[in-house]
């Protein structure tokens, strides 16, 4: 994966030097920033393929830094690997609410940090949508190409995460697919984290949905379905 671009965020410099030692030596572009603020910008301008992101930063931290890329339309199909030195599953589970596609425990090795960021890579080429054509059910409008989804004729923000999970669902409207199923459709066989986290991404996709959301329905010791 010659030449994609990197952004590494984290605000301790011997991290810094790793991250971009080891990607660049592999054939990733890299760019390093200390504070979630250079971020922001450094997303905008240096329009990377990956953001690497320390959770713990000051100022701005790495949750925040999360919140604004995934809410901009500019930067919210960029995919995300949380740098933490917390391993709780409540710091796990708010990035990846917030549409965070990966997260690695410091300390880490090179070689773990190179496998986990072409692995998301790879996930997120396979991710794409491959049928650009629209889907329409219901009063939802999804118009991959755009990565929009209207209800009623309102554009939704949803997150990339959020935003997979409603395509993969509704190009297949009362198809039911367990939370294995759906994990391995929109973030790979690979993807480190529980059924849990599928569930928390169907609340918050829901909640966004408003009345839509009741498409979205729950088969009780199955898992999910779009209503045909």
């Amino acid at each position: 994966m010659p030449n994609e671009k990197i952004l590494a965020v984290d605000d301790d410099e011997d991290i810094r030097e790793l991250v971009k030692y080891n990607l660049a030596k592999d054939g990733f572009r890299v760019r390093c920033v200390a504070s979630g603020e250079q971020a922001l910008t450094e997303a905008l301008d240096f329009t990377p393929d990956l953001v690497l992101l320390d959770l713990m930063l000051p100022g701005l931290d790495g949750l925040d830094v999360c919140r604004q890329l995934k809410s901009n339309p500019k930067t919210n199909h960029i995919p995300i690997i949380m740098l933490t030195a917390k391993g709780e599953d409540s710091d796990v589970v708010a990035g990846l609410e917030l549409g965070a596609d990966d997260y690695i425990t410091k300390p880490f090795s090179p070689r773990v940090l190179l496998a986990r960021t072409k692995a998301v890579l790879r996930r997120f080429r396979r991710e794409q949508p491959q049928d650009s054509a629209v889907v329409q059910a219901h009063d939802v409008v999804i118009n991959p190409a755009r990565h929009e989804v209207l209800v009623s004729g309102k554009a939704v923000e949803l997150t990339a995460s959020e935003f997979r999970i409603m395509h993969f669902l509704a190009r297949r409207p009362g198809w039911v697919f367990s939370r294995e199923q759906i994990i391995d459709a929109v973030r790979g066989q690979d993807y480190p984290v529980t059924e849990r986290s599928v569930d928390v991404q169907i609340v918050g996709l829901r909640k966004k949905l408003g009345e839509a959301g009741r498409l979205i329905e729950t088969v009780r010791g199955v898992g999910y379905r779009f209503k045909e």
